[in-house]
């Protein structure tokens, strides 16, 4: 008995993925060195601690409104684009038939298949066959700014559980480490996901991350007056 062939390709998961290991790597990057910039200025354990806090509460409402506007502002695209494809094929229906087959034409396909795809395709669904937007692809603000938040919080509580638990005085390195261990591993999970080098993808993530908490602690230093 012959099995269906279902392919899978890598491509599928890039956008999903590339989503929820952005907000994780944001949440750990901006919390540790926001954590890191305070420790430096030899401010108090509680002072360090109501920083991350305070880091993932601001971080994941900013990563929600953000992505919200964001994906409203694509949701409003899709719908002006819906609405004008409604008016083109109520006033010049021949015309946006003969639009699709050209489309197909260009694909590959012989005109008289093209013509014959494209008046199928028109007859079971006019409006879908030219604008292609399915419920999979349209724009849910909403849902979008519930999983950057989530991502966010998730990446970002990493630092503010070192924070909570390490020492007060082997912080600073305690959450730089555990910060670029973390982000080593997304990143590497990251790269085989999509297909690409993982040594590649951990080499880039964490210099870039060492590099920002680096200039992060080296300012706190710099400028820094103890807070007691």
């Amino acid at each position: 008995m012959r099995t269906r062939h279902r392919e899978h390709h890598k491509i599928a998961s890039i956008n999903w993925l590339r989503a929820a290991v952005l907000g994780a790597n944001d949440g750990i990057v901006s919390t540790a060195s926001l954590v890191l910039g305070i420790a430096a200025t030899q401010a108090s354990h509680s002072t360090v601690l109501l920083t991350a806090l305070a880091g993932l509460v601001s971080g994941s409402m900013s990563m929600a409104t953000g992505e919200y506007v964001s994906v409203s502002s694509q949701a409003d695209t899709e719908l002006a684009a819906l609405d004008e494809e409604r008016q083109e094929l109520k006033h010049d229906d021949a015309g946006e038939h003969r639009e699709l087959a050209a489309i197909y034409v260009r694909r590959g396909l012989q005109p008289a298949l093209a013509q014959q795809v494209a008046q199928q395709l028109m007859a079971h669904d006019a409006l879908g066959a030219h604008a292609r937007i399915s419920e999979i692809t349209q724009a849910r603000p909403l849902q979008a700014a519930f999983a950057s938040a989530c991502s966010f919080a998730s990446g970002a509580a990493l630092p503010l559980a070192v924070v909570a638990f390490a020492p007060a005085a082997v912080v600073s390195p305690c959450v730089a480490g555990a910060a670029l261990l973390a982000l080593a591993i997304l990143g590497g999970l990251a790269a085989k996901t999509g297909g690409a080098r993982v040594t590649t993808g951990v080499v880039r993530v964490t210099f870039w991350s060492a590099l920002a908490m680096g200039a992060t602690f080296g300012i706190g230093a710099l400028f820094g007056v103890a807070t007691g």
